[in-house]
């Protein structure tokens, strides 16, 4: 089969197009999937390009939850699956052969449905969809026939952006009524965040660049927050606010800004009904923040690192999808062959990116990819 596989730490020159790669053959209890759409995430650049935590800025590593690094060369990589059952392995029964579906992307260290303290996912610890084919267990490849979905669209609802979203919420006890600041608002994560705040009746505001403000409030957004000049952040928010405090904070930048987050959330903590509270899944801004601690206690601020969620999450994601609620933000699709080329398109988007890009195998382009397509060469 063809497939791109990543040989090592580096830039996108270590990425490797093959079309000699064995297909994996399903174990028990797999099922063997013919990819048509992978989503991108800035999590395959990260693990790429060795950036996961360090104290020193220069060292490179790998993301190991469990002590030693799962990320081996050569691997494929890829999360978000979405494609058809072609074969099943023993213990599936043959009536999932044809089922389109949608894969949850993480390697559970055990049986356990509500917690998960180890994430890694396929794609990392194991082959991802940058490939034509991938085997993977059939009880977290999710049918999802509905038929005005394309695969394309299907793939940029991936858990790896959605449950991130989910779990984000879920951890810092989103409810109802609640105020709650959306940071890296036109990206996958953000784009979930905005959608499933208004699920669960919360009132997001979304902090990105104000030329994507039409799409963003047409996606469920309340306002659109500059992040501008830093001084007058707070202000800018609370004027969207009307005065009001932020509830709860959803960041994905980090760096410098996380002070200027909390700042939103402990003004005026007389008009609060709750905790303060931040969940933090990425770090685009930078990954040291200055914080005073005696700000954070004394204001009762609580902070929850996430990574990744819980079958329970997944599986409410998906009924979710099926049930219309969710709705695909879909930037652009790039063959598997042009990957190098979308993963700059990627670091390098511009005003215009909103959403996911998502990767088609050659061989179903014609059929899955094309009329996603970017208008002008990447």
């Amino acid at each position: 089969m063809a497939a791109m596989l990543l040989t090592g730490h580096g830039d996108v020159d270590r990425l490797a197009y093959r079309t000699d790669v064995p297909v994996p053959a399903p174990a028990r209890g797999e099922v063997l999937v013919k990819v048509t759409a992978t989503a991108k995430n800035n999590t395959d650049r990260k693990a790429r390009e060795g950036l996961y935590p360090t104290r020193d800025k220069g060292e490179v590593t790998s993301f190991a939850m469990g002590g030693s690094p799962t990320l081996t060369f050569p691997r494929i990589q890829g999360a978000d699956v979405a494609g058809r059952v072609v074969a099943v392995g023993e213990g599936v029964p043959a009536s999932r052969l044809g089922e389109r579906g949608l894969l949850d992307f993480n390697l559970y260290p055990d049986g356990r449905r509500d917690l998960n303290l180890m994430p890694d996912y396929y794609g990392h610890g194991a082959d991802g969809g940058f490939a034509e084919y991938l085997a993977v267990p059939a009880d977290q490849f999710h049918h999802v026939p509905n038929p005005e979905l394309a695969d394309a669209e299907l793939a940029a609802m991936g858990m790896c952006s959605y449950q991130t979203a989910y779990h984000m919420m879920t951890s810092a006890r989103v409810a109802a009524g609640e105020r709650v600041l959306v940071t890296g608002a036109s990206g996958g994560v953000g784009t979930a965040l905005i959608q499933l705040c208004r699920i669960v009746g919360a009132i997001p505001y979304a902090v990105s660049q104000l030329d994507k403000a039409d799409a963003l409030l047409a996606l469920g957004a309340e306002a659109v927050i500059d992040r501008g000049d830093l001084p007058s952040f707070v202000d800018r928010v609370l004027e969207a606010t009307e005065g009001a405090p932020i509830d709860a904070v959803m960041d994905l930048v980090g760096g410098e800004m996380t002070g200027r987050f909390i700042d939103t959330m402990i003004v005026d903590m007389a008009r609060r009904a709750s905790y303060p509270r931040l969940s933090i899944a990425g770090a685009s801004g930078g990954n040291v923040s200055e914080l005073m601690w005696t700000r954070i206690y004394l204001y009762q601020v609580q902070i929850f690192g996430v990574s990744h969620g819980t079958r329970e999450e997944a599986e409410q994601l998906m009924a979710w999808i099926r049930d219309g609620r969710l709705k695909p933000v879909l930037h652009a699709a790039f063959k598997l062959s042009e990957l190098h080329a979308a993963e700059r398109y990627f670091v390098n988007r511009g005003s215009g990116y909103l959403g996911k890009i998502v990767i088609v195998p050659d061989a179903e382009w014609a059929e899955h990819g094309a009329r996603f397509a970017l208008e002008e060469p990447a």
